[in-house]
């Protein structure tokens, strides 16, 4: 090294600090390097700097953040990704929204004479009806006719759908052997049933018990079917390795794991069991829901009619919130699946 450039060093430092602090003292500095001094210039000058958008650089092209958006570099908050539950107050307000709409619009069609009486009844006449049962004491008795027939249906048609289709979904000969034939079974309309099942059980409770097993069972069966078939084999392996085999098997791993498909094929039972009860309470019945249908179509009664109608659609509801219920109790983590 000369002498030269060792008395030169501290005049290159001296420069150095001194051009440190113009550029600190002048707006140019805060650009990246790589800015020519005229796009410096004009974007200090620019009067963007005192807007509420702030312009930031990333290499030669500037990066416009909108208002309220983080700047480049810094971290947002996570976004909440949970449910949000509406209140019930609201939630019930959106269910009974459409029915209540459907309720006011038959009010006003039949009150304003735009629908004739012997047409379609008015809420009026409906009502009067209804008192009428009740006085005589025979709505009560009527229902519970129905209800009897129909829950022993679907328990005697449910209980062999459920046992067909877990059969059916755990072993390959149960499948072979059981689900053509039970295929063929739902093709045939259950309906078409009926006067082979008064030829073989009469008119009397046995015929009509029947009838609606053989229309719930079709549904539980392919519910099933496909929940035990939807069961991860990873579980049930892992249940074997713990010593579960056979019955405790089933009823410990198969049944909980395809429980949302059995608790939506008992609610399609249940459903199909009105439809079928109203087959058999037409014939050879005293009592019941459909034989009250059949009275009122003789005396051509459209207030009974109607008021049978609206009978069935509370059946159905109150048959929803049951299934609705079980399905919290049974299976609570659905409830955040969702979405609100």
């Amino acid at each position: 090294m000369t002498l030269e450039g060792v008395t030169q060093a501290p005049s290159t430092s001296t420069e150095g600090a001194a051009a440190a602090s113009s550029a600190a003292a002048s707006p140019i500095a805060a650009f990246p390097i790589g800015v020519s001094s005229a796009a410096a210039s004009s974007a200090a000058a620019s009067p963007a700097a005192a807007s509420p958008i702030g312009v930031f650089s990333a290499g030669a092209s500037p990066v416009t953040v909108p208002p309220g958006a983080a700047p480049p570099g810094v971290l947002e908050p996570p976004r909440y990704l949970g449910s949000r539950r509406r209140r019930p107050a609201v939630s019930t307000a959106v269910r009974v929204a459409v029915p209540l709409l459907l309720v006011a619009a038959w009010w006003y069609g039949t009150g304003s004479g735009a629908i004739p009486p012997d047409v379609l009844a008015g809420p009026g006449a409906v009502l009067g009806a209804l008192g009428e049962l009740v006085a005589t004491g025979q709505l009560g008795d009527y229902l519970l006719a129905s209800a009897r027939r129909a829950g022993l249906g679907v328990l005697a048609g449910g209980g062999i759908g459920l046992l067909l289709g877990v059969v059916a979904g755990l072993s390959a000969l149960g499948e072979e052997l059981i689900d053509p034939t039970m295929q063929m079974k739902r093709a045939v309309p259950f309906l078409a049933l009926v006067p082979l099942f008064i030829s073989w059980f009469g008119v009397e409770e046995t015929f009509k018990v029947v009838l609606i097993a053989v229309a719930a069972a079709g549904p539980m069966y392919a519910y099933s079917y496909l929940g035990v078939r939807g069961v991860d084999r990873k579980t049930a392996e892992a249940a074997r390795g713990f010593g579960l085999t056979g019955p405790r098997l089933v009823l410990g791993v198969i049944i909980p794991t395809a429980l949302p498909n059995i608790l939506m094929a008992l609610r399609i039972c249940l459903s199909v069991s009105l439809t079928g009860l109203i087959a058999a309470e037409q014939i050879g019945a005293t009592e019941g829901i459909g034989y009250l249908v059949t009275l009122a179509q003789q005396y051509y009664r459209s207030d009974y009619m109607v008021l049978c109608i609206l009978i069935y659609a509370v059946l159905g509801l109150l048959i929803d919130l049951a299934i609705r219920g079980v399905e919290r109790l049974a299976m609570p983590w659905r409830g955040h699946v969702a979405a609100r």
